[in-house]
C-alpha cells in the first residue's frame, strides 16, 4: 500500500540504511497503528479481504483488525516491521501477537518493532535497543523504564496512586 494522510515520517531513516543480504524475505510489511485505517481501507478497495481473514477489517474493532493482519497476512520468512502495535491491542491480545510472532519467528521470520509495551519487550531472546538523544544502545528487558514503572505500579499501586495525586 502506498499513501499518505499527511507527512508524519520521523527523520529517523535519514540514518539508517537497509542492507539487503543474499537471501530476501520471503514477505515484508509495515504496520503502523496510525495509518492503519487505511490499510483497511485499501484492503476493502482491493477487494483482498481473503488475506486477511475473510472478513473487512472495517467491520471488526481496531485491535481485532490488527491482530487479523498478523494472523492471516504475516507468513514465515518474512520481515515484519510493526510501529506501536500495542496501540490497539489489549494486554491479552498482545500476549496473542507474542504467540504468533513466536510461531512465525520459528519458520523464519524477523521483525523490528517499535514499542512502549513491557508485554511485547518482553519476548524471549529479543534485542531492546534504546533510542536517545546521544545515540541507540542495547539494554536488558529489566533495564527499560516501561518495565520498570509497570513493575512498580503493579506491586505497589495504592503508593504509587498517592504519589501521583498528592
Amino acid at each position: 500500500f502506498l499513501f499518505a494522510t499527511r507527512p508524519s515520517e520521523s527523520g529517523l531513516h535519514e540514518y539508517l540504511q537497509l542492507i539487503r543480504g543474499h537471501k530476501r524475505p520471503a514477505d515484508g510489511f509495515f504496520l503502523r497503528a496510525e495509518s492503519f485505517y487505511n490499510v483497511a481501507t485499501d484492503v476493502d478497495r482491493l477487494g483482498v479481504e481473503s488475506s486477511y481473514g475473510g472478513l473487512s477489517l472495517h467491520e471488526q474493532s481496531h485491535g481485532e483488525s490488527f491482530l487479523a493482519v498478523l494472523m492471516d497476512r504475516f507468513y514465515g520468512g518474512g520481515f515484519y516491521i510493526l510501529d506501536e502495535p500495542e496501540a490497539a491491542l489489549s494486554p491479552s491480545r498482545q500476549l496473542s501477537v507474542l504467540t504468533r510472532m513466536h510461531d512465525l519467528v520459528r519458520q523464519q521470520s524477523q521483525f523490528l518493532i517499535a514499542t512502549h509495551s513491557p508485554i511485547l519487550m518482553g519476548y524471549p531472546g529479543a534485542d531492546i535497543l534504546l533510542l536517545e538523544e546521544d545515540g541507540i544502545r542495547r539494554v536488558e528487558y529489566e533495564e527499560t523504564e516501561h518495565y520498570f514503572i509497570t513493575r512498580e505500579f503493579l506491586l505497589n499501586r495504592e503508593r504509587m496512586l498517592a504519589e501521583l495525586f498528592r
